[in-house]
């Protein structure tokens, strides 16, 4: 085998070597725990799991180690929160233990814009590289062909109703839904950053070419659907609240949902298959299970409650990934994803990097392919430490649900003893634990310093609780993420955003339905802009969306778009074929 060195090779090389060796699939899913009968293979590399034969057999099990993953206030080019997750499972299981983690899905979206395809890189990557992130066993496909199937069988029906009367409707076995057009609550999905369809006028044209009126697209991992499927707990419970999906409401204030158009069983056709995980695995043959993909700025940010569901039961430890810093992924893994599946955290782990910490203290902007200024290159301690109150308010944000953290310094061949030590002593005197980890550079072996101190905080009793309480108004529960975990001073709600919130209270309907906020990733604000620990500020709520199949109400804070933009130096610039082997280089 070539020897993998991350110094000297591309991420695509090193899974390119990598995969030449990989575990058979039926051996990975033999050690991991899954019968032979409970593989659903997708060609030679990829197999999707029953998840309902799975669970059914291991129910009984005592549920392993449960572990989230999550970050600091990250810089645009991300802190290597999917590359811990890895590294994590495997020094673990050179530990000794048996090991398995969750991640999600990469959208089409940032594979192919700045971001990347989130396998992780260096040593510490998921492979099959190429099918993990071009479509892996088609989940996302699914989604968006479900989703826009429900905007079909909203907008025909509109077109309809507007083109014939009551009694040529009840001819055709349809009831008038009378779907106000200026209600539409859903856009179309598509799985790239194109901005160009923000916005867009549909249904020009004569009678029979539809309704016209003003549509647009969203990424498809920001529909519904996708946070359905990650919060989704068998086929009936997915059945169930794909129907409770709301498109549109008609003019007297009805919600018009999916099965008022009868249209949620065909949706729901369209995701049979989706709701089984995929079983892909690292570099060093450890299983990963790859499901579900809602981004954490705009939707839940976590991979499928199922997939937890399984890991748990099949493992000493379980690696779970949650999106973007602790302020909003582990928030929402906190209040959403345990709240939603019973599951307990042993503990979480926070990834952070000097180069980060720098930045929020005050460092240049750092920018997607520009050369890192020399702040991020040479000690600066005075910076660092001035950085270092980010990462004070996601250890006391974690801390607050009963759990001491772990911090893993991802470390960078750029950072100098006397900064890493600034850090380790930050953290511990916060009352978390401190590891470095050089995972991207050695894999497993590397992250045996972080495997330690997970492994003995896991083993400490915790009393995990939510951040929130049951019972809350959904005012008290935005208003409590506002101030107890984002460090405002208080919440602020545009006209509309106050207008919808008082619908939704005053119907009593609403009252299971949790709070999944939406914010930007790159501040503990809502002010991209605005780094390290803000203070003296206000949260602005400009919108309320609902997921009632979800079960989320989903307020908007700040300028956040549903349909990311393509930046000008985007990945796809680099990404080709080769024609004689058909092998993909340039994936990131």
């Amino acid at each position: 085998m070539t020897k993998l060195d991350p110094t000297q090779m591309a991420d695509w090389q090193i899974a390119e070597a990598a995969e030449a060796n990989m575990k058979p699939l039926s051996q990975l899913a033999a050690d991991f725990g899954i019968l032979p009968e409970e593989l659903i293979p997708y060609g030679t590399q990829l197999a999707k799991i029953d998840q309902s034969h799975v669970r059914a057999r291991i129910a009984s099990r005592p549920q392993g180690k449960y572990i989230d993953v999550a970050a600091i206030t990250p810089t645009p080019l991300g802190e290597g929160k999917t590359t811990t997750t890895i590294g994590l499972v495997d020094s673990l299981a050179k530990r000794g233990f048996h090991v398995s983690g969750a991640i999600r899905q990469p959208s089409g979206g940032p594979t192919f814009n700045i971001k990347g395809s989130a396998a992780g890189g260096g040593l510490a990557q998921c492979i099959p590289l190429a099918p993990f992130s071009l479509g892996l066993t088609g989940d996302i496909d699914r989604i968006t062909n479900a989703h826009n199937l429900g905007m079909v069988a909203l907008t025909a029906r509109m077109q309809h109703e507007r083109n014939y009367d009551d009694a040529t409707l009840a001819k055709r076995h349809l009831t008038r839904l009378d779907i106000d057009p200026e209600r539409v609550q859903c856009k179309w999905v598509l799985d790239f950053c194109a901005q160009a369809l923000r916005n867009i006028t549909i249904g020009k044209g004569g009678k029979m070419d539809g309704y016209e009126m003003e549509s647009g697209f969203a990424i498809s991992v920001s529909s519904e659907l996708m946070a359905i499927l990650a919060v989704a707990d068998d086929l009936a419970d997915l059945r169930a609240r794909i129907g409770k999906m709301v498109l549109a409401y008609s003019r007297s204030g009805k919600p018009v949902t999916t099965e008022d158009l009868e249209v949620a069983g065909a949706m729901t056709a369209w995701l049979v298959s989706a709701l089984n995980p995929t079983l892909c695995q690292t570099i060093e043959a450890n299983p990963v299970l790859v499901h579900a993909g809602p981004f954490a700025n705009i939707a839940i940010g976590q991979s499928s409650i199922l997939a937890d569901k399984i890991g748990t039961r099949l493992s000493d430890f379980h690696v779970t990934e949650s999106g973007f810093g602790a302020d909003i992924g582990f928030e929402k893994f906190a209040d959403l994803k345990c709240r939603m599946s019973g599951l307990t955290p042993s503990t979480v782990v926070l990834v952070a990097t000097i180069r980060a910490l720098k930045m929020h203290g005050g460092g240049p902007a750092v920018k997607p392919g520009m050369k890192l200024d020399d702040a991020y290159t040479h000690e600066n301690l005075p910076l660092l430490e001035k950085g270092c109150e980010n990462l004070l308010a996601h250890i006391e944000t974690v801390k607050k649900t009963g759990i001491r953290p772990v911090v893993c310094i991802n470390s960078f061949y750029t950072d100098t003893p006397a900064e890493v030590a600034l850090v380790r002593k930050v953290a511990e005197q916060a009352g978390a634990y401190c590891a470095l980890s050089q995972h991207w550079l050695k894999g497993g072996e590397g992250a045996l310093e972080l495997a330690d101190a997970v492994a003995t905080a896991a083993n400490e009793p915790n009393q995990f609780h939510y951040l929130y309480p049951d019972g809350l108004s959904f005012r008290q529960r935005i208003e409590t993420i506002a101030k107890d975990v984002y460090g405002a001073d208080g919440v602020e709600y545009a006209p509309l955003a106050e207008e919808k919130l008082e619908r939704l209270e005053a119907d009593a309907a609403n009252a299971h339905l949790n709070v999944c906020m939406v914010k930007t990733q790159y501040s503990l604000s809502h002010n991209p802009d605005l780094k390290g620990r803000p203070r003296s500020w206000t949260l602005p709520v400009r919108d309320i969306l609902l997921y009632n199949g979800a079960g989320f109400i989903v307020p908007v804070a700040g300028d956040i778009k549903l349909m990311p933009g393509t930046g000008s130096d985007p990945a796809f610039r680099r990404i080709d074929v080769d024609t004689n082997t058909g092998k993909i280089h340039g994936l990131f």
